[in-house]
């Protein structure tokens, strides 16, 4: 058919238009099938500004359908450093150590709530510190049953420990600031020479030997190891009432 047979109102398109048209129509189906990930935009500007140019605008990351991509370095794993495990040296030193700590404490601990100066023994009082019979008694005595524990008023050492005259048997504790203390008549004696004892604690039982009248400990105080003073006032200001 010739161009003048053409009917009226029909007009050969021009080639050129065609592949712009055709460009067109491929750019707008690849971003509609790129989906909510290609985020794009195809423009087609007007074909009567004789102009069918088609801008694409994506983010440089989108991919068609169906590609992958390979993650960033910041979106990685990681791989935590974990601190070297310590191994214990001589254990058996360190559990030593610890135990002889722990028991340092609790003897510690007991001496704290020890007493500082107790009664003698579990008596009753019946002779005072004055003249008796033309001579001068140097203590007091506390009656008790035979055999009834005798002990340390104050902590310190033993310095005698055995009979002396008059007093059948004796105990003598030298304490920490030089108060001599002695202990007569007893039954039993439970220390030794240069032994270290406690406030409270057993040194003899309650005896009737030497110059006695009946079961009882005798108990005198020499403050400055020389001079005796009377024990119930001695006592008393250490709050020990007999």
């Amino acid at each position: 058919m010739t161009e003048a047979q053409r009917p009226a109102g029909h007009r050969k398109m021009d080639t050129s238009a065609k592949r712009r048209m055709a460009f067109a129509a491929v750019a707008v189906t690849g971003v509609a099938t790129a989906g909510a990930a290609g985020a794009g935009a195809a423009t087609v500007q007007s074909a009567e500004q004789g102009d069918a140019t088609v801008t694409l605008a994506a983010d440089s990351r989108v991919l068609a359908q169906g590609s992958s991509t390979t993650p960033s370095r910041e979106s990685a794993a990681q791989i935590l450093a974990v601190p070297p495990v310590q191994k214990i040296q001589d254990l058996s030193a360190q559990l030593s150590s610890t135990l002889d700590f722990n028991a340092a404490r609790i003897a510690s601990d007991l001496l704290s709530r020890t007493p500082q100066t107790v009664k003698p023994t579990d008596g009753t009082f019946t002779s005072g510190f004055e003249v008796r019979w033309g001579t001068m008694h140097k203590g007091i005595d506390l009656a008790a049953p035979l055999g009834t524990p005798i002990v340390a008023a104050q902590a310190g050492e033993v310095i005698s420990a055995g009979p002396a005259s008059g007093f059948g048997n004796w105990v003598r504790i030298r304490h920490d600031d030089g108060t001599i203390t002695v202990y007569g008549h007893m039954q039993t004696i439970d220390v030794t020479v240069g032994q270290q004892v406690v406030a409270g604690q057993k040194i003899a039982g309650v005896g009737n030997l030497g110059f006695s009248t009946g079961p009882h400990c005798h108990f005198e105080v020499y403050p400055d190891g020389v001079n005796a003073v009377d024990p119930k006032t001695w006592l008393a200001e250490r709050g020990v009432e007999v």
